[in-house]
């Protein structure tokens, strides 16, 4: 099972959050669940269609702290196994949001 993880707030990165990130990320990748990460631009765009119209806006949509700010995307054997990641995560980054949703197809 694939699940995209994003995030949502967090504390602001110092040498500690960089270090136990850097430590999470290796666990992840020795134990074979992290397939890749990433940071995302907090501007972005958004594409909406209406019949044959298509709208490009530029972004920001939402609120600094609602951007969503960067992502993993994770094999794991279960549900639970991915919110339990999830929440190491958070334990690491502190108080924000993180989304999670499963990826269906190869």
């Amino acid at each position: 099972m694939r699940y995209l993880m994003m995030t949502k707030g967090g504390r602001q990165p110092d040498e500690k959050l960089y270090a136990e990130m850097a430590q999470f990320v290796e666990e992840m990748t020795a134990a074979g669940v992290l397939l890749t990460t990433g940071g995302l631009d907090p501007a972005g765009f958004r594409v909406s269609s209406s019949g044959e119209e298509m709208t490009v806006t530029d972004g920001p949509f939402t609120e600094a702290k609602e951007a969503i700010g960067g992502f993993a995307l994770v094999e794991v054997r279960s549900k639970e196994e991915a919110v339990e990641l999830a929440r190491r995560f958070r334990r690491i980054v502190g108080d924000g949001e993180s989304l999670v949703h499963q990826v269906f197809g190869p």
